[in-house]
């Protein structure tokens, strides 16, 4: 009798403790993402909130904005935590660790990332760049944070001397700041991991991300005249621009501009999900950090870009064909068999589609403003 007065007693409080601390036992992973209002970063917090994360968010604004964050909750339904504020900032950084201790993984995008404006301001993209993840890396050893995937990009291949191009090319001189900020940091995670930072690592080796949230919520948006082809594209297409600068048609290519491999935003932010789920899992084999290409595996021109939107939407894009500009590649697509294969991801928007996905996101600006 009194043995099984004590079970009595043991399950009554155990069942106590367990209804106390259901929310300990339960409790969501979180993950940091820096320059998390940003394109890529914005759809991949709702990928993330959607996969069941927790997430939060610090970014200075600088190329973003802070409406974004509304678009983000309407989407998912969830607010994510934000911090407004540079990832160079050490006592913020800090903070944000330290009030958040359920941080498990940070994704890193923070950082300028015009191959352009890279190679007429150096300094400032070295600085917002490289500095930024130091700091990241600094606080998550002093933390104990799992991992991390690193927001990289092809454009640490330079021009290929193979097409398509693999993760086992050699990496080559930069030919802008912005592709040597790339370079940099790729080798200081290395470097940190190998002297026993104690956490793992994934480099995403990403082509060129364009289009927007199917929702027409969430997309392209920077801040002042765009840097990067598809925004100026769906500006100029909306009267907004005069016309759109192709710069180059003397190439080596089928049409003389250069070939990019086009990778759906919604697509890449669905790879990042994959990374750090993979990460966090201690899934990772062998190499510390994992690297992937994450691309389509097509390489599409810039004139034939402007044709297949000027078919999906029917609407015409005003350009003039320029000289070539500095720091820009001939032309370079993925090898994406390594990501099929380990991640498990594949593209599967086409190239029509993500358009036309960019273009509403335009006519969602358009009548915001109207």
């Amino acid at each position: 009798m009194a043995e099984n007065s004590t079970n009595l007693f043991f399950m009554a409080n155990l069942e106590d403790i367990l209804n106390r601390n259901t929310s300990l036992i339960i409790m969501k992973q979180t993950i940091l993402v820096t320059g998390g209002t940003g394109y890529i970063g914005s759809h991949t917090t709702v990928e993330l909130q959607q996969a069941g994360y927790d997430v939060v968010i610090v970014d200075d604004l600088s190329n973003s904005n802070i409406d974004v964050l509304q678009g983000i909750e309407a989407i998912t339904h969830i607010a994510p935590q934000f911090y407004q504020g540079s990832c160079n900032d050490e006592a913020l950084v800090e903070r944000i660790f330290t009030e958040n201790p359920s941080i498990t993984g940070v994704i890193h995008f923070a950082a300028s990332k015009a191959v352009g404006e890279s190679v007429q301001k150096p300094l400032m993209y070295y600085r917002n760049n490289i500095l930024s993840l130091i700091v990241i890396l600094e606080a998550m050893q002093r933390h104990g944070t799992r991992g991390i995937v690193f927001s990289s990009s092809c454009t640490v291949y330079g021009q290929p001397d193979e097409l398509p191009v693999s993760e086992n090319a050699p990496i080559k001189p930069a030919l802008s700041p912005y592709g040597n900020t790339k370079q940099i940091n790729e080798e200081i995670i290395r470097d940190t991991i190998h002297s026993g930072a104690g956490f793992r690592a994934v480099l995403l080796r990403y082509f060129n991300p364009i289009g927007a949230h199917p929702s027409a919520l969430i997309g392209e948006l920077p801040n002042g005249v765009p840097q990067n082809l598809i925004p100026y594209l769906t500006q100029t297409a909306a009267g907004i621009r005069k016309e759109l600068s192709v710069f180059g048609n003397d190439y080596n290519t089928p049409d003389g501009s250069c070939i990019r491999d086009y990778i759906n935003v919604q697509d890449l932010a669905v790879a990042h999900v994959a990374a750090i789920r993979r990460m966090l899992a201690n899934q990772l084999e062998g190499e510390n950090p994992e690297v992937f290409n994450v691309g389509t595996g097509r390489g599409v021109s810039v004139l034939e870009l402007i044709k297949t939107f000027e078919a999906v939407t029917g609407v015409k894009v005003p350009h003039k064909i320029v000289g070539r500009r500095k720091g820009d590649i001939e032309q370079v697509w993925a090898n994406a068999e390594r990501v099929n294969q380990i991640l498990g991801w594949h593209a599967h928007r086409d190239l029509g589609e993500t358009l036309l996905s960019a273009w509403h996101w335009q006519q969602h600006l358009d009548q915001k403003k109207s």
